[in-house]
């Protein structure tokens, strides 16, 4: 089991993301845009600078539903590695099959 501070830490940069998603994307637009001058988009990129660190989507980890184990997750599932083995093989994964040849 994870640190639940470490887990808290990753839902608040989750929200985060969400809350400056869209100036984000505006500004990243603005960047992009090569019709503005270059004082616009040096603005855009400073302001983009001057935004939290953690509303950068990159910061925020994928972590395992049940545990909050940060390594090995099966994103389909939202699961672990180990926490997926332990459902899988209880059968509580709907279409998940252990595979005999």
């Amino acid at each position: 089991m994870a640190k639940k501070s470490k887990v808290a830490r990753n839902e608040q940069r989750k929200a985060l993301v969400a809350k400056y998603a869209k100036r984000r994307a505006a500004l990243k637009a603005s960047i992009r845009d090569l019709t503005l001058s270059h004082e616009e988009r040096r603005a855009a990129q400073d302001a983009l600078a001057a935004l939290p660190r953690d509303a950068n989507p990159n910061r925020v980890t994928n972590r395992c539903a049940l545990t909050g184990r940060p390594r090995g997750n099966l994103r389909r599932f939202g699961l672990s590695r180990i926490a997926f083995r332990e459902k899988a093989l209880r059968g509580e994964i709907p279409g998940v099959i252990k595979s005999s040849w």
